[in-house]
């Protein structure tokens, strides 16, 4: 055997032995893809996702189906590399889904309690989206010289402002700032468990940002549950981002008309009891996800439409979302016919 087929044989080996060690090395990250997808209007394995007592509720059809995104660990080199080249995985470093010091059983308990409250945030903003109080609001301190002074007590429980009903201290801001700095407000309250109300002048808010009517009062509010309760059974999804599909889900059950008209809708994002939005991670899975299942429209977190209309599906309706109340306005467009606000580049 000659110098040079003896130097090739052993290069080859060398280069076969360092492939073989490639595809069994270990790398600290993690591949994210695609994962299931959950209609919340339907069951998952004989049970229904959403169930509610204590209110009538009516018959949905198509879909509002959450998306989940799909964790490959334990990658090696070979398939750490795959990855950075697929469309529709995201190869990030371990600590990004499993934080150092924390085992996995421990990550997994911190998802299941964060899927907990965004269920409790779901119900809260569909309680607050049918109009439902879901907040006492009740006057905690009255700035000196204030225009509530001598009309108002520490301890009143406000109920209304010029005859709408308060859901929260959100809307009290809400209703007041809607008037003009002079004009005068109707407030209802309670006081040791009496009716009143009182009209109180709006004076001009004070400091550094935009002026806006105020009747210089702080508030502090004391949660209560809604009329009636939700039970969710999906013990195979994790983390926040479920909430805004639950939340339809749950008005969907709740009021008339079908929110979706037979369509087939997906989507995803945390949900604040006031029915904020919030971005999540994974859209670019979850919206492959969505597209192979036949969605029609997506519901995309306003956090989230810069990276969507990246490189999104196509023939997929990305529609821009940062409220309960975009998202209920994107799906009337859709039953309407009319194009719906989309995610932009």
């Amino acid at each position: 055997m000659s110098r040079r087929t003896l130097t090739l044989l052993l290069a080859s080996l060398l280069a076969a032995a360092l492939a073989a060690g490639a595809a069994q090395a270990r790398v600290p990250y993690v591949a994210l893809g695609p994962g299931p997808t959950y209609n919340t209007l339907g069951e998952v394995d004989g049970q229904p996702v959403i169930v509610i007592e204590g209110r009538q509720t009516f018959p949905t059809d198509g879909n509002l189906d959450l998306t989940t995104v799909g964790v490959q660990s334990q990658l090696t080199l070979v398939t750490a590399l795959r990855g950075w080249f697929a469309r529709d995985l995201a190869v990030v470093p371990r600590e990004v889904v499993y934080p150092p010091g924390r085992s996995d059983e421990q990550v997994q308990e911190k998802n299941a309690e964060l899927m907990r409250e965004s269920q409790g945030s779901a119900v809260t903003a569909a309680a607050r989206q049918l109009g439902l109080r879901v907040a006492e609001v009740s006057v905690a301190e009255i700035r000196p010289g204030a225009p509530a002074t001598g009309r108002l007590e520490v301890g009143d429980v406000l109920t209304t402002v010029d005859g709408t009903s308060l859901r929260d201290a959100a809307e009290l801001r809400a209703l007041i700032g809607a008037t003009s700095i002079g004009d005068s407000v109707q407030i209802g309250f309670t006081r040791g468990g009496q009716a009143r109300t009182v009209v109180i002048p709006t004076g001009e808010s004070s400091g550094d940002g935009p002026r806006r009517p105020v009747i210089g009062v702080v508030t502090q509010e004391k949660p209560i549950d809604a009329p009636f309760t939700v039970d969710i059974t999906l013990e195979e999804v994790g983390g926040p981002s479920a909430g805004l599909m639950f939340t339809l889900g749950i008005l969907d059950k709740l009021d008339e008309p079908s929110l979706t008209a037979g369509k087939y809708i997906a989507g995803t994002g945390e949900i604040s009891a006031d029915g904020t939005v919030g971005s999540i991670g994974g859209i670019v899975q979850k919206l492959t996800a969505a597209k192979a299942k036949g969605t029609d429209a997506f519901l995309v977190p306003a956090g989230n439409c810069a990276e969507a209309v990246r490189r999104p599906p196509p023939d997929l309706l990305l529609i821009r979302v940062a409220t309960i109340e975009d998202a209920l306005a994107g799906l009337d467009a859709l039953r309407a016919g009319r194009p719906p606000s989309l995610c932009t580049t």
